[in-house]
């Protein structure tokens, strides 16, 4: 598996580079800046086209929230409170909160749904929009490449020892769920002074 994935990005690199951002892949950006770093892709179009993808994503996540109202308050029934929290951090903290939603855990996706369903400026959002994706792509793909070496030596070693990055891996997740979890709370508390 690795193989196949690992030869279509060094065929159709920047198709699938793209295609991956569009979903907000991290892995995605950090394996296309490992490419970079090994020379079979360059630097400034990967980082080009991953802030496209991104951007891409997240405007469908916008005027899904747009157009499509209905649906979202049927089907996202559950994530209500997510839409709560993207609502008051857009409130109170305006445009930031669209230059930095790509960093924050859980609301991701529901930040540009929640932004589509008020009357925010399309032509802002996706201006912001544009700059958040390729500093999100810069600062996700540069360090890989840089550090191409470090990472493919430890993967290596991960590879030979799998069993000991789940322990590190689940204690990462844990620890931003409950840091997540800890801003939805704060948020909710200040929502209700």
């Amino acid at each position: 598996m690795e193989e196949t994935l690992i030869s279509l990005l060094r065929e159709y690199g920047y198709i699938v580079l793209f295609f991956w951002s569009v979903l907000e892949g991290e892995m995605g950006l950090i394996m296309a800046g490992i490419l970079c770093h090994t020379g079979d892709m360059s630097l400034f179009p990967a980082i080009f086209v991953a802030g496209l993808g991104g951007f891409t994503g997240d405007q469908l996540y916008f005027y899904t929230g747009r157009y499509s109202k209905k649906y979202i308050h049927k089907k996202m029934r559950k994530h209500r409170r997510k839409f709560a929290v993207a609502h008051l951090l857009l409130k109170k903290y305006g445009w930031p909160i669209i230059f930095i939603q790509r960093y924050l855990y859980g609301l991701r996706t529901v930040i540009p749904m929640s932004i589509g369903l008020t009357r925010y400026d399309a032509k802002t959002y996706a201006f912001i929009n544009l700059l958040s994706a390729w500093v999100w792509a810069a600062l996700t793909i540069l360090p890989a490449y840089y550090f191409g070496e470090y990472i493919l030596t430890l993967l290596k070693s991960a590879k030979e020892h799998w069993y000991l990055a789940l322990p590190i891996m689940a204690s990462f997740l844990y620890g931003a769920y409950r840091f997540t979890k800890q801003i939805e709370k704060n948020l909710e508390r200040r929502g209700k002074k």
